[in-house]
């Protein structure tokens, strides 16, 4: 019994030293700088610079997104008639379009790179049109508000002082 106890520690010793041995082997022979430090003359560096940049353009891009997204929801939302939370649409345009300006001012060196600029079109189209919907439900809730303003003016007046304007044709 002690024998099979002392052949499984040597066992259990034996790749417990493989297992160092390999680790060493591989930490000596893998030992890389990180990325970003700074080494004259280095490709990796200027790998991680573009790969930085272009995790900048992936998030500028998402907020730029994630903006045009809410407005063409509720452009949608506004043509089809369904029923909208105007509270819920102005805060989180407000969140979205906090959200790019910021990202704009500190990412500025981006404003350059072709497919933020083609990002931000769309986005200035899918904007217009947004406004242009907005303005014509606002002129159609302006207009029924008139209607119902001379509706109830119609009715509480008891024609006492309308007759005469209603005879001379006003």
């Amino acid at each position: 019994m002690q024998a099979q106890e002392g052949t499984a520690a040597m066992a259990m010793d034996q790749a417990v030293a493989d297992t160092e041995v390999t680790t060493t082997e591989a930490a000596a022979g893998d030992a890389l700088l990180p990325v970003l430090l700074p080494i004259a003359g280095s490709e990796m560096v200027v790998g991680g610079m573009d790969a930085a940049k272009s995790d900048d353009v992936r998030g500028l891009l998402a907020a730029i997104r994630r903006l045009a997204s809410v407005v063409e929801e509720e452009t949608v939302a506004l043509t089809t008639g369904q029923k909208i939370d105007f509270d819920d649409f102005s805060a989180r345009k407000s969140r979205s379009m906090l959200e790019f300006v910021r990202l704009m001012r500190v990412r500025m060196h981006l404003g350059g790179e072709v497919e933020i600029t083609e990002e931000i079109q769309r986005l200035r189209e899918k904007l217009e049109r947004n406004r242009s919907v907005l303005e014509m439900h606002y002129d159609a809730v302006r207009e029924v508000a008139s209607i119902i303003v001379k509706a109830i003016k119609d009715a509480e007046s008891d024609g006492t002082y309308t007759g005469r304007a209603a005879q001379d044709g006003k």
